[in-house]
């Protein structure tokens, strides 16, 4: 899963990137601080992992990764030059989702490049660079696919018209989700706009704060988006201590999961993402995520596609009955390890074995 954080200059991107991966990103009080792209890879930590893994004897825990990247704030006019430009965006069009931080906090000594804090009028300000930015791309694709379309070739026939809607939607200042990409349209070839990713807004919040300001709640509803509350000044500090003492420090100051969690779960709700896990005696213990509704064959694939192209069967077992059970024999005896077809809809925490062919 690859996750881009966008947001204006001192929203608090950098910190957040900081405090979710404590990679040292730079971060400091003036604008543009953040100007080659970072990127880091984040292990999902997942406790049901552990306890499945203690309790097969797995020789090893591998969990599943977000990969987080962060690029250069964004200011009114970007798209045409202003502060470093919207080229970064281009660094984020492969991702899965997009973090959309907005500061909601009332710090003077940090500098608002605008002079003011308004998080609506920030968040409108990014929606309209990301809708200039899609708008470039999608003019630039439609200029190639009209001369093939020409041609009478029915694939640029399809594109140009989905092309020719999405232009006139951003003209009108509709993002791209208004405007889903047909089913005879060819994914790989296209267009990836911003406009049309999943969002999910983190209201980067005073400390003490630990709910969503409801003009940004309402604006997240409003367009099918998510909204977690974080403060990315206290998650930061935390970052910089270890387990125990990051415990006590949340504890104290009535904090009680870690903003990665949050912003790991919003995602998963907004991506409609489900866990699944293998485990073995003396092998690896891993953490996997797939599309709810998709199949335990889907499944295998995410694994390897060789077990996919192979698949027989699967053995399934809920993550909580093979640890009461104890164990896979125990599970089978007692009825709750169950096999299943290619046609099984996988379900969140389950445990599967895949057997497949060489």
């Amino acid at each position: 899963m690859k996750i881009g954080i966008v947001g204006m200059p001192n929203a608090g991107k950098s910190s957040l990137f900081n405090a979710l991966t404590k990679a040292g990103a730079e971060a400091a009080n003036y604008p543009f601080t953040t100007i080659e792209p970072n990127v880091a890879v984040v292990p999902v930590h997942d406790e049901r992992l552990d306890q499945l893994a203690e309790v097969i004897g797995a020789s090893e825990i591998v969990a599943d990764t977000i990969d987080f990247h962060d690029i250069a704030g964004l200011v009114a006019g970007a798209h045409k030059g202003e502060g470093l430009g919207n080229q970064f965006l281009s660094n984020i069009r492969e991702t899965d989702a997009i973090v959309h931080v907005v500061r909601c906090h009332g710090d003077d000594n940090v500098i608002h490049p605008e002079g003011r804090v308004d998080p609506i009028a920030d968040i409108e300000t990014i929606e309209t660079e990301l809708i200039y930015a899609d708008l470039e791309q999608a003019e630039k694709r439609l200029e190639r696919v009209v001369r093939t379309a020409r041609g009478g070739d029915k694939a640029a026939i399809a594109e140009r018209a989905w092309l020719e809607q999405l232009i006139a939607g951003y003209h009108e200042g509709k993002p791209a989700r208004t405007s889903p990409m047909p089913d005879d349209v060819d994914r790989g070839q296209t267009v990836q706009p911003l406009t049309a990713k999943p969002v999910l807004f983190v209201a980067n919040v005073d400390e003490g704060d630990s709910v969503v300001p409801a003009a940004v709640a309402q604006h997240a509803e409003a367009n099918a988006a998510k909204a977690v509350a974080i403060s990315s000044r206290i998650e930061a500090e935390l970052s910089e201590l270890d387990d125990d003492e990051a415990a006590i420090m949340r504890e104290e100051l009535g904090v009680e999961e870690s903003g990665l969690v949050r912003i790991v779960r919003g995602a998963f709700d907004l991506l409609e993402l489900n866990t699944f896990f293998t485990v073995g005696s003396g092998v690896r213990a891993q953490s996997w995520h797939l599309k709810r509704g998709l199949t335990v064959w889907h499944a295998a694939g995410e694994i390897h596609t060789d077990i996919q192209q192979g698949f027989v069967r699967a053995e399934v077992v809920n993550w909580a009955e093979l640890i009461d059970a104890g164990g896979y024999s125990q599970a089978r005896d007692r009825g709750t390890l169950r096999i299943e077809g290619r046609d099984y809809v996988m379900q969140d925490g389950d445990v599967i074995t895949v057997k497949h062919t060489n």
